[in-house]
C-alpha cells in the first residue's frame, strides 16, 4: 500500500497499532478533514467536534487567518534555532506580553515543555531571590493534578497508570487536596523552603472540577503572604476557553508564573509559553534553558494571528454565553435522567457526571454512541464525559448538539 493511498477507516487503525507506541485510546473514529466546529472521518462522515484536541482548537479546525499566517511564514522563513535572531520573535514576545500583562515571555513548543519551564524558574528564583538554600526549595501542588507526562511533571502526579513503573521520581514537591485553603495555608505554615504554589485554574483532566468561588483569589493572597510564586497552569483553560481570556482572571487574579499551550496556536502548530515579569524571569540567563523549536519563526506568527482571533470574534464571551445555557439545559435534563448525576464547567469547559461507578464502561460506550450520532466526545476517569467544542460555535450549532446529547442518552440502554 503507497502511503498515500485513501484509507478505509479499520485500515487506518490497523496502522497506527501494528506501526505506533499504544500509548494512547482514541475513539474508533478516523478523521480526514476538520473546519470550524465539524470534523469529517474518512469515509466523509461529518461530526461535531465536542473535544477540540483538548482545547487546542479553541478558535476552531483550520482557522483561515491562522492557517494563513502558518503558510505565508513556512514560505518565508520556518526555523534559524536560537543561535540567531529571527524577525518574528520579538514581535510575537512584545505582542503576548501586552496581550497578557506581563513584562516577559519565555517560548517554548508544547505545554509540558512548558510546565517543566516554569518549574525551573521557581526554583532559580528561589535560590536567587528568595534566598533558599540550594537543592532545598519545595513546589507545592495539587493532587488529581495533570500537568503532562515528563519524569519530572509525574513525581507529584497520583494517577497510577502515568506513574507505574516510570521511578525513581524527582523529589521537591508538596501535594495538598485541590480546594482546600486550609492545607495550602498548613502547607506555607512553618515551612520557609516553599518556592511556588502551581495549580490548575480547573482541573481538565480530572473531570473538570471547578474550584469554590474565591478560592484562586485567596490561594495568590497566600502566596504572597508567605513570598511564594503563584504558577497558573492555564494550557487548557486558558485563551478564552472558560469564558474569561484566562481562567483566573474569574477571580482578577494575576499570577506569577502564567503557563500557555494549546489554543496559543489554535490547534495549528505546537506553541507554548511561559510568562513572568523581570523580577522573576531575569534569573534566566544564556545556557540556563532553552529548545531549537522554541520561539521559531512559524510558531511567532501563529501565534499573533491566534492571539488576533480571539479578541476580533469575541471568542471569550461567546464561550462564557453558551456555556451558560449548555449547562442549564443539560442540568434540567439530568433532573430527569437518571443517568446524568451531575453537570459542572465554567464558560464551554463542562463535564456531565454519569450515574456509574469509574470503573465501568458506561461512559465510553455513551461516547460510542454520540459518535453514531454525529458528535465526538470522550471520557475521562471513567465515568465523566467532558464536552468542549471549538468556541467559535454558534448558539443554533450548540443547540443541535444539545439535542444529540439528550437524545442519545435517553435511548441509551446499558
Amino acid at each position: 500500500m503507497a502511503v498515500l493511498d485513501q484509507l478505509t477507516s479499520q485500515q487506518a487503525i490497523d496502522l497506527e497499532n501494528k506501526y505506533g507506541a499504544h500509548n494512547y485510546h482514541p475513539l474508533p473514529v478516523v478523521l480526514s478533514k476538520g473546519e470550524g466546529v465539524y470534523v469529517w472521518d474518512v469515509e466523509g462522515k461529518k461530526y461535531y467536534d465536542f473535544l477540540s484536541a483538548y482545547s487546542a482548537v479553541n478558535q476552531g479546525h483550520c482557522h483561515p487567518k491562522i492557517v494563513g499566517a502558518m503558510v505565508n511564514q513556512a514560505q518565508t522563513l520556518t526555523l534559524t534555532s536560537r543561535a540567531f535572531y529571527n524577525d518574528m520573535l520579538g514581535k510575537y514576545e512584545k505582542f503576548a506580553t501586552e496581550y497578557f500583562g506581563f513584562d516577559k515571555l519565555l517560548p517554548m513548543n508544547t505545554g509540558a515543555e512548558a510546565v517543566e519551564t516554569a518549574l525551573k524558574i521557581c526554583r532559580k528564583w528561589a535560590y536567587e531571590v528568595k534566598g533558599i538554600e540550594e537543592n532545598e526549595a519545595q513546589i507545592i501542588v495539587c493532587k488529581n493534578n495533570f500537568h503532562g507526562r515528563t519524569t519530572t511533571i509525574i513525581s507529584f502526579s497520583n494517577d497510577p497508570v502515568a506513574r507505574k513503573n516510570f521511578g525513581p521520581f524527582t523529589d521537591g514537591f508538596i501535594k495538598i487536596e485541590y480546594d482546600n485553603l486550609q492545607a495550602l495555608e498548613e502547607a506555607l505554615e512553618n515551612n520557609d523552603n516553599i518556592a511556588g504554589f502551581m495549580a490548575e485554574p480547573i482541573q481538565g483532566e480530572a473531570g473538570v472540577y471547578v474550584p469554590s468561588e474565591g478560592y484562586l483569589a485567596a490561594a495568590k493572597a497566600l502566596c504572597e503572604k508567605h513570598n511564594v510564586l503563584f504558577i497558573a497552569d492555564e494550557v487548557q483553560t486558558g485563551i478564552a476557553r472558560t469564558g474569561q481570556l484566562l481562567a483566573v482572571n474569574h477571580e482578577n487574579v494575576q499570577p506569577d508564573i502564567l503557563i500557555l499551550g494549546k489554543a496559543l496556536s489554535g490547534g495549528a502548530y505546537p506553541v507554548s509559553a511561559v510568562l513572568a515579569n523581570d523580577s522573576i524571569m531575569n534569573v534566566i540567563r544564556p545556557g540556563n534553558h532553552g529548545s531549537t523549536f522554541g520561539g521559531n519563526p512559524v510558531a511567532a506568527a501563529v501565534a499573533i494571528a491566534a492571539l488576533e482571533v480571539v479578541k476580533e470574534e469575541k471568542l471569550a464571551e461567546n464561550a462564557e454565553r453558551l456555556g451558560k445555557i449548555f449547562r442549564e439545559e443539560l442540568a434540567e435534563f439530568a433532573k430527569e435522567n437518571e443517568l446524568v448525576t451531575l453537570v459542572r464547567g465554567k464558560g464551554l469547559l463542562n463535564a456531565v457526571v454519569i450515574n456509574d461507578t469509574e470503573d465501568s464502561s458506561t461512559a465510553w460506550d455513551i461516547c460510542m454512541k454520540l459518535r453514531d450520532n454525529g458528535l465526538l466526545a470522550k471520557p475521562t476517569h471513567g465515568n465523566i464525559i467532558r464536552f468542549a467544542p471549538p468556541l467559535v460555535m454558534n448558539e443554533e450549532q450548540l443547540r443541535d448538539c444539545i439535542a444529540i446529547i439528550k437524545k442519545t442518552i435517553t435511548e441509551f440502554k446499558k
